[in-house]
């Protein structure tokens, strides 16, 4: 009997009601706005649908409706441009998160609130440090996107099934993330393994290529289509799902690290044990040593960002 508020309406937020809906994630769905008629609309257009689901409460609501809600999600902001990078975002939407967290910690101060909103992981640093509950009970999205894009862009390459990839981008969702090739495997088998008997072959600029369609994924998405909504609506559920029926799934979230790998005081994404209490446990890889320069650089960037906020 779970309750889940969406604040932000637009094409996250009600993507991740509607893919939340079809898995009969919540008895309760209410979206938050600032436009009402926006969610009004969605709200109908999703109620709609409900013949075809599980049973579900879905309406348009305010801050108050916040009230009750195991999990409240943040999507509010303005969407980026074509041209511009996440963290261009920030100034615009850290102002709007400074509005709307008093609003939800004054009619819930207990939820588990999951950040969407880009730069997500500097917006989840500030929602840690404003929300005023225990940094496990705050949960970035993260790189699960970018880490399903990998998935699917090495199935394609190799040719399987991207259910049987197993592959991290871990660090900052946007320019400074980077891929675990030394841990990434398919059903088991280590990709360098697994190249070995594989007749589609995998050289280093090959490699460097996919990974380098990861990270264009989702400004060339903005290019053609606006806004990027359908996988991380699904990316977020995922989430919502692992932390309402406690499954314990490891996700690359983005938390607040306090000392992994020798970092604190930051928020970034790194694969985690996801439970009925938000952040059960970020685990700490054997990375390469490669690997964890370019985690540590990425970490410097996103304190950079926090720091222009006064964080």
């Amino acid at each position: 009997m779970a309750k889940i508020a969406i604040v932000g309406a637009g094409a996250v937020g009600s993507t991740v009601a509607y893919a939340a809906m079809i898995r009969g994630l919540a008895t309760e769905l209410v979206l938050i706005d600032a436009r009402r008629d926006k969610a009004e609309g969605e709200a109908m257009d999703l109620n709609h649908g409900l013949p075809f689901v599980p049973p579900a409460k879905i309406w348009a609501g305010d801050y108050s409706d916040c009230q009750g809600a195991e999990i409240v999600v943040l999507s509010a902001g303005v969407a980026s441009l074509p041209g511009e990078t996440r963290l261009d975002l920030l100034e615009r939407n850290s102002a709007i998160f400074k509005e709307i967290m008093p609003q939800i910690a004054r009619y819930n101060p207990q939820a588990i609130l999951l950040v969407i909103t880009n730069p997500v992981d500097v917006l989840t640093y500030l929602t840690v440090k404003l929300s005023c509950r225990p940094p496990s009970r705050v949960v970035g999205s993260g790189t699960v996107l970018d880490s399903a894009r990998f998935r699917y862009l090495l199935s394609e390459h190799c040719g399987v099934d991207s259910r049987n990839v197993h592959a991290y981008i871990i660090g900052e969702h946007g320019d400074s993330e980077l891929p675990v090739w030394s841990l990434a495997n398919i059903s088991g088998v280590r990709l360098e393994e697994y190249c070995l008997v594989c007749d589609r072959g995998c050289t280093q600029a090959e490699r460097e290529e996919i990974f380098q369609r990861v990270r264009r994924a989702a400004s060339e998405i903005v290019v053609r289509k606006g806004a990027t909504c359908y996988a991380i609506g699904l990316a977020a559920t995922t989430i919502m799902e692992s932390i309402l029926r406690d499954q314990k799934s490891v996700l690359p979230i983005s938390s607040l690290l306090e000392g992994q790998y020798g970092l604190r005081e930051v928020c970034l994404s790194l694969p985690s044990i996801v439970d009925r209490g938000g952040v059960g446990k970020i685990l700490q890889l054997p990375l390469s040593e490669i690997e964890i320069e370019g985690l540590e650089r990425s970490a410097r960037i996103l304190k950079e960002a926090a720091s222009s906020l006064g964080l």
